[in-house]
């Protein structure tokens, strides 16, 4: 089961690596098309979403694979969790069912990973 969740927070890593950099890289008015939900926020709003999510990413494997402070990595799970569920929320509210359907799936990740890296498979 430990090996499952590394290949998991490895997914995760590399899936909110990706989305962060994006969001925290390119304007706002390039990514409008890939997510029509930017047109309610604000560039700073973006840029601080991406942040959130590269810090998260940074979170998933960097404090376990050091060894230093291993519980940012159960930490980074329910943060990375909870910033999905806001997004469903978000999705729900524009009516937009791919977001959905992917905001669901990440935050059942996220908290898979928070759940067996702070209960049985901890450090």
């Amino acid at each position: 089961m430990n090996v499952f969740l590394w290949i998991v927070q490895a997914l995760l890593a590399a899936l909110f690596l990706m989305s962060g950099l994006a969001k925290a890289a390119q304007p706002k008015d390039k990514l409008t098309e890939q997510y029509p939900w930017m047109h309610n926020f604000s560039q700073a709003a973006v840029r601080f979403i991406g942040a959130v999510e590269l810090l998260g990413a940074i979170g998933l494997i960097a404090p376990a694979a050091t060894g230093i402070a291993p519980i940012l990595t159960p930490l980074a799970a329910t943060g990375l969790a909870i910033v999905m569920a806001l997004a469903a929320a978000l999705h729900i509210r524009e009516r937009e069912s791919r977001g959905i359907v992917v905001s669901l799936v990440l935050f059942l990740l996220a908290a898979f990973v928070a759940w067996g890296r702070f209960g049985p498979y901890g450090w």
